[in-house]
C-alpha cells in the first residue's frame, strides 16, 4: 500500500538582535482551540504550498498573508525542514532587524489567511478564526517554550547561523 502523502509547508522565520540576545517572530495559532493557550501555541508564519510553487515563494507568500506585511528584503537562508505532525515544513530564515509590522497582525481589515472549523465539535455550526491572532518577539529561550515541539529545531538552526 502507497504511503500517504504528508502537507508540505514553508515559512519564514524572522530573526533580530535584542537587549539580552537575539529573538525571533513567532505567530500565535488562532482559533478557539488555541485561545486558551500560550506554551507550545505558536508558530513560524508558514502555510501550504503545492508542486507548482517552490518552497520559498511559498514562504514570502504565507509569510504576508498571515503576519499582514510582507517579510522585509534580504537573503534568506534555507534551515532546512522538519516534521510536524503528519506535515513537512521547510523553513527560511530572514534578518528582521527594522522589520515593524508584526503588530498588523491584531486589527487587521484584509482577508488574510482564515480558516473555517465547526465550533463548538459536533454542533453544526461553523465559525471563522484567523490562521494567527497575534504575533511577537521572543529571545530564544522563551520562544523554545512558546513553539509548537516540532519546530523546536528550527531555533536552534538559526541560533547556529548568529554570533
Amino acid at each position: 500500500m502507497p504511503a500517504t502523502p504528508s502537507a508540505t509547508s514553508a515559512g519564514i522565520l524572522l530573526y533580530r538582535p535584542g537587549p539580552g540576545g537575539p529573538e525571533v517572530l513567532l505567530g500565535h495559532m488562532g482559533g478557539p482551540f488555541w485561545a486558551r493557550k500560550d506554551a507550545g501555541a505558536w508558530s513560524v508564519p508558514k502555510g501550504e504550498h503545492g508542486p507548482g510553487e517552490t518552497p520559498l515563494d511559498a514562504a514570502r507568500r504565507e509569510f504576508t498573508e498571515e503576519i499582514g506585511a510582507p517579510p522585509p528584503p534580504g537573503e534568506p537562508v534555507d534551515l532546512g525542514t522538519v516534521r510536524q505532525s503528519r506535515k513537512t515544513v521547510a523553513a527560511f530564515a530572514l534578518d528582521g532587524s527594522g522589520f515593524t509590522g508584526a503588530g498588523a497582525v491584531a486589527g487587521r481589515t484584509d482577508d488574510g489567511t482564515w480558516v473555517e472549523i465547526e465550533w463548538p465539535p459536533r454542533s453544526g455550526r461553523t465559525l471563522r478564526f484567523p490562521e494567527i491572532d497575534r504575533a511577537e518577539w521572543f529571545d530564544l529561550d522563551t520562544a523554545r517554550e512558546k513553539i509548537v515541539a516540532g519546530q523546536r529545531p528550527l531555533l536552534d538552526r538559526v541560533a547556529g547561523l548568529l554570533p
